[in-house]
């Protein structure tokens, strides 16, 4: 049930605390499916992208740095379906000029947590959901920055809970839920800070049936380009964002709403104020229910 990992670990090793191992793949071989991976001391545990196959915790214990990078792809890859994955305090980062591209990146329809953790420098995204279907995703008291994508990009059919977690300096931005297939991409974005990039939250669909719905309650966006986006390409699909009970302010602009079907909905109890230029299109006003 439970494998453990050390610095001074060795693979041929049963994984037992007396005699860890020293790779994360050997460790997710040696425990059965709901198992748990405890990594013991501060070290790096890969050496190229781990496809995590079973449902799994892994978790750094308190006080050490579980580094996973992101080296020949993305650090951790989730391709099958019906998993249950929790990831812990881990630290997830690029391996410098290896060819490394999201943090954690999953295409299977599974259940994806991640928790206490540091995602960061990648040259991709943070985390990437793409084209599952049915993913889902929940983000919690994690920090997510400096990555040259998304922190959270989720497409076609995923759903995401992001609470307590801060979305720094990511080059494209914060959270961005797009449907370019006739599904439902949905997300809810709490308590939480996004700071910098080129889009705040974004909802983006470009086909008909498609639909992208995020909701943003209690959250402060800052310094992006544009802090709410909501477009619909050609006409097609329904786009809309929804926000109450945050500040929007010092953005280039606080919203940028295009194309039918595309709606940035306000519940009125926003802080809107001190963004340096005209935004584009319409802001909804929903009275309180």
């Amino acid at each position: 049930f439970r494998a453990y990992l050390s610095v001074d670990g060795s693979d041929s090793n049963p994984c037992s605390v007396q005699l860890p191992c020293r790779l994360l793949p050997a460790a997710l071989n040696a425990i059965v499916d709901g198992g748990e991976v405890w990594i013991l001391d501060s070290a790096n545990y890969n050496t190229g992208p781990v496809t995590i196959g079973k449902s799994a915790s892994i978790l750094a214990v308190p006080g050490a740095v579980g580094s996973v990078v992101a080296l020949g792809g993305p650090a951790l890859s989730i391709t099958a379906s019906g998993l249950t994955i929790s990831l812990r305090n881990l630290v997830i980062v690029p391996f410098p000029a290896s060819g490394g591209t999201d943090g954690v990146n999953m295409t299977g329809a599974s259940t994806l947590t991640i928790e206490n953790s540091l995602i960061a420098n990648l040259p991709g995204d943070g985390v990437s959901v793409f084209g599952t279907g049915a993913g889902k995703l929940q983000i919690s008291n994690t920090i997510i920055r400096n990555n040259a994508g998304y922190a959270v990009r989720l497409t076609n059919g995923a759903a995401a809970e992001i609470s307590g977690t801060q979305m720094l300096a990511n080059g494209d931005g914060g959270v961005l839920a797009q449907s370019s297939t006739a599904t439902t991409t949905t997300a809810s974005v709490s308590n939480s800070v996004i700071s910098g990039g080129s889009v705040g939250v974004g909802v983006t669909t470009s086909i008909a049936g498609a639909i992208a719905r995020i909701l943003v309650t209690r959250c402060t966006i800052e310094g992006t380009s544009f802090a709410l986006y909501s477009t619909v390409d050609f006409s097609a699909g329904s786009a809309v964002l929804a926000v109450s009970n945050s500040m929007i302010t010092n953005n280039f602009a606080a919203w940028n709403q295009s194309g039918t079907g595309s709606v940035i909905r306000t519940l009125g109890n926003n802080h809107i104020t001190d963004n340096l230029n005209t935004p584009t299109g319409v802001l909804t006003a929903t009275a309180l229910q």
